[in-house]
């Protein structure tokens, strides 16, 4: 079980953990940092949410329960939960496979079909939208959650995350997807260099390095 969850809910970090966890996270409660004990009323939570879609300036909000997953649960409640897939993919230099789309750079991922188990669909996943054929799957790298909105509805996606490697270094970007440019990249200095990002995107790379 992990010592806490991190969503990010419109590039906002919620981080949902325990007393001793909210603690060892070090945040102190400001105005721009909100850090409170969850008392079982999952409209809190849903206010929380709104106050998010609001204030773009809030930095993060910690809410802490003992029971971690009765914390967790209650908050799922409040999205429709859907589970993602995606690839870490190295070539033989070593360099990250990047892509460019709706104004950020990304990762290769995409929803688990019925039927397919996670690492099935991340492999797929990088094929489809890559053109990549030959797909080494590595071991499972990290788990990452965010929010969305689709047709006025609140979507949880969790993603799982596989280490990949490839000889392939032939593209076919995914126009569908609306995947502008395909490319290899050293992952830690262009991290640094400042490059768009999606934070939970960033937060994968740097686990990867």
């Amino acid at each position: 079980m992990p010592q806490n969850y991190k969503i990010y809910h419109n590039g906002t970090p919620v981080f949902l953990t325990t007393p001793e966890g909210a603690q060892s996270l070090g945040f102190q409660a400001d105005k721009v940092t909100y850090v409170a004990l969850y008392v079982g009323k999952k409209k809190v939570l849903m206010q929380y949410l709104d106050l998010l879609d609001k204030n773009k300036n809030i930095r993060a909000v910690v809410l802490y329960h003992p029971d971690l997953e009765v914390l967790w649960a209650d908050f799922q409640a409040c999205f429709k939960v859907l589970e993602a897939a995606g690839g870490y993919v190295l070539n033989a230099q070593g360099e990250l496979l990047v892509f460019y789309r709706r104004g950020s750079w990304d990762l290769p991922k995409g929803k688990i079909d019925k039927g397919e188990t996670p690492e099935q669909a991340a492999v797929r996943e990088v094929q489809e939208e890559t053109g990549l054929l030959n797909i080494d799957l590595g071991s499972f790298l990290a788990h990452t959650y965010h929010t969305y909105e689709e047709k006025g509805r609140r979507i949880l996606k969790k993603t799982w995350w596989y280490r990949m490697q490839t000889t392939d270094t032939q593209f076919v970007p995914q126009t569908e997807e609306d995947i502008e440019e395909i490319c290899w990249v050293t992952p830690g200095p262009w991290l640094e260099s400042g490059v768009v990002v999606y934070p939970n995107i960033r937060e994968v790379i740097a686990l990867g390095l």
